[in-house]
């Protein structure tokens, strides 16, 4: 059996939903977001910490361009609606 800091977060918990910074200045941004779905292998990803202030510089559509090929859903969430 695998000891458990011998195993990734994606064969632990086999994330469905991940929340993944992508602004690009003190977090990720889109290209690490990018590399971070591929690892977690999760459904669907909610970017977050992007368009608070100029200097957060990542969009969602750039990280929906960069895993285009993954079944992966990027969620872009808006202030006061729900998603399902």
């Amino acid at each position: 059996m695998a000891r458990a800091w011998d195993l990734s977060i994606e064969q632990l918990y086999h994330p469905e939903l991940v929340f993944l910074p992508i602004g690009d200045l003190y977090t990720l941004g889109p290209r690490e977001a990018a590399l971070a779905c591929r690892l977690l292998k999760a459904k669907h990803v909610i970017p977050m910490h992007y368009w608070i202030f100029p200097a957060l510089v990542g969009r969602p559509e750039q990280l929906v361009e960069l895993i285009q090929d993954l079944p992966t859903k990027v969620m872009t969430l808006e202030p006061g609606k729900s998603v399902n």
